[in-house]
């Protein structure tokens, strides 16, 4: 299909060939959560921990002897019981991350990709390049395109003041081709590709 290409003033600049079969795919949003699920189960830190008797510190000693006290017989002070004392069962340090085929995070991309072109919130750029690297600059001309919440994608390489620009605007990111992904493409309200950006991604998901 054919799409309509725009520079950074939002003027016409040409068109391009997009592949239906990575722009217009059936919705399958049973594919997208298990794509996001795992992209976040990934991000998940999991180095929460409490320490088990074995590693507090003190005596393994018998604290008093078995009979005679009229006590409840104890064997260590380090038991789970005791104040003090280890932790059972709690948490410790785990990888929350999963597996999922290849094939389920190559159609989740695609998917994601097919999901703004079918509501209207894809956007092709000729360039995402900035000229003198100033923020004001670049937030009128996005506020001109209509883009407050947007992900701008780019070919292999991003133009350095574009970044600096991008930096400070808020619900703006900016990612080379490389980095796109279905979380941070649903994230936002527009996606934004530039024309190397489809060349890659079309060669990369073909």
């Amino acid at each position: 299909m054919k799409c309509a290409v725009i520079n950074l003033d939002n003027k016409s600049a040409g068109d391009i060939d997009l592949d239906d079969k990575i722009f217009c795919l059936p919705i399958r949003n049973d594919i997208l959560h298990r794509m996001v699920s795992w992209q976040l189960a990934k991000r998940r830190s999991g180095n929460h921990k409490t320490k088990q008797r074995s590693e507090i510190r003190g005596s393994t000693a018998k604290p008093f002897r078995q009979k005679g006290t009229g006590r409840a017989r104890q064997g260590d002070k380090k038991a789970p019981h005791m104040r003090g004392g280890g932790v059972a069962f709690g948490p410790v340090v785990r990888d929350h991350g999963h597996s999922l085929p290849k094939r389920i995070r190559r159609l989740a991309l695609k998917t994601a990709l097919s999901v703004k072109q079918a509501d209207g919130k894809l956007v092709i750029l000729d360039d995402a390049v900035s000229k003198t690297g100033k923020t004001a600059d670049l937030v009128k001309k996005l506020e001109n395109m209509g883009l407050f919440s947007a992900l701008i994608i780019d070919g292999t390489k991003i133009d350095p003041k574009f970044v600096s620009a991008a930096n400070n605007i808020k619900g703006l990111d900016v990612l080379p081709q490389i980095g796109a992904n279905v979380y941070d493409i649903l994230r936002r309200d527009t996606l934004v590709l530039t024309k190397d950006a489809v060349n890659m991604l079309q060669e990369r998901l073909k």
